[in-house]
């Protein structure tokens, strides 16, 4: 029988008739037009000694030039004794028992954290075991394969937080060595663990009973904040009108001086910083006292500024214009300090309970204060609390209202 004749890439497009084309090009390579009108490439060969349809795909997806392209692949391996099916077959397989045997790292911890819930001391230990990962360790190497996880990988997440947060450092090293300890029992990974201490990370960090105990912000003492108050009451600087509320709000510096006017609802007596400008990453609601509010009233408003307490371009204020003002003062102490003074009023010299107060300083670290957040914020509580510490704030000095307002600017 003569070879079939060679059809063009545009006689196959015209092919729309039902029925079986030989196109030519590679014995035994058709066309197959079903009365649906949908077309597939067929090539029709001894494979062994078994007549075979094997499809190669459907037109248009597969074009012409493709189609004998892989006729001829498959007429070769037919030639070399492989039946292309069976092969096709074995490759798919291969494929899905290689990804069944794969696993990202949060889906690793997730298993590991439950196969381990008979050893937990309680329910606290159970919840923070995964949190700390959580924290941080999904962020960076969460979606990743554990195979494909190395000493790199681990240094990325251990490096940001081993000097400052060494303890916490320490937990979250010794987690994601339990995470892929499992993985590699569990059979999704092999060879060393990359987690592990001896001979390995104690080789590029400091051990962590060797490192500094970093120190904490200088403070005034509770009993002083008084007087303290009454001294920066009489300075009429933005900075320092910032440090007052700063203070009577018991908030983060970065949280005053990035605060706009659209946060605050004077009405409800509330500032409603946003989850983007919140080191715990959770929207925040500061209830506002008398006093602070008072701040705010006497502020001007500055044209083209959507800053509270702008710097004189209109720009936010400088995370030292703060500091600036209390070394003017002679005081030696930083801002972030007073967060510390309130705590330490807030425990010695109130009846609040303890997570009231760690509310107020938008500290979600225990189960407590996380209870607090899913229910109410404990805003009433915290409203009397911020009360009850812009009276202490008065105490030895004089308060807000008696403060002459800063006079209005416009910026160049």
């Amino acid at each position: 029988m003569p070879p079939a004749k060679e059809l063009t890439a545009m006689e196959v497009k015209r092919l729309t008739k039902p029925g079986f084309y030989n196109v030519g090009g590679v014995t035994g390579l058709y066309l197959n037009v079903a009365k649906g009108g949908s077309r597939a490439w067929i090539l029709r060969a001894t494979v062994g000694d078994k007549r075979r349809d094997i499809g190669l795909g459907g037109f248009p997806d597969v074009l012409l030039a493709a189609a004998r392209g892989k006729a001829r692949e498959y007429k070769e391996m037919i030639r070399q004794g492989i039946d292309p099916v069976n092969h096709k077959k074995e490759l798919l397989n291969a494929l899905k028992n290689s990804q069944a045997k794969e696993i990202i790292f949060i889906e690793a911890s997730k298993r590991c954290h439950v196969s381990r819930s008979t050893q937990f001391r309680s329910s606290k230990h159970q919840k923070d075991w995964i949190s700390a990962l959580e924290r941080h360790a999904f962020p960076k190497i969460g979606k990743m394969i554990v195979s494909d996880i190395e000493l790199p990988h681990i240094l990325q997440v251990l490096e940001p937080i081993w000097h400052t947060k060494t303890e916490t450092a320490t937990r979250v090293r010794q987690r994601m060595e339990a995470v892929l300890s499992w993985a590699t029992v569990s059979q999704y990974r092999a060879g060393l663990n990359p987690a592990r201490w001896d001979g390995n990370l104690s080789e590029v960090l400091p051990q962590p009973s060797k490192i500094r105990e970093v120190k904490h912000f200088a403070a005034l003492p509770w009993q002083k904040i008084g007087e303290f108050m009454r001294d920066i009451r009489q300075r009429n600087g933005i900075a320092a009108k910032a440090l007052e509320f700063a203070i009577l709000t018991a908030s983060r510096s970065g949280e005053v001086r990035g605060m706009t006017w659209d946060e605050v609802d004077p009405d409800k007596k509330l500032w409603t910083i946003p989850e983007g400008r919140i080191k715990a990453g959770k929207k925040h609601s500061v209830p506002l006292s008398s006093d602070a509010l008072k701040i705010l009233t006497n502020l001007p408003r500055f044209e083209g500024s959507p800053y509270v307490f702008p710097a004189v371009r209109g720009g936010m204020l400088s995370d030292v214009a703060l500091l600036a003002v209390m070394k003017r003062m002679g005081v030696a102490a930083v801002p972030h300090g007073f967060r510390s003074t309130f705590k330490d009023w807030a425990r010695n010299n109130s009846a609040f309970p303890d997570e009231v107060s760690e509310l107020a300083l938008a500290h979600v670290n225990s189960d407590s204060t996380r209870a607090a957040y899913a229910r109410d914020e404990l805003l009433p509580q915290r409203t009397r609390l911020m009360n009850a510490w812009a009276k202490f704030c008065n105490q030895n000095g004089i308060n807000s209202g008696d403060v002459v307002p800063i006079r209005k600017v416009k910026h160049e």
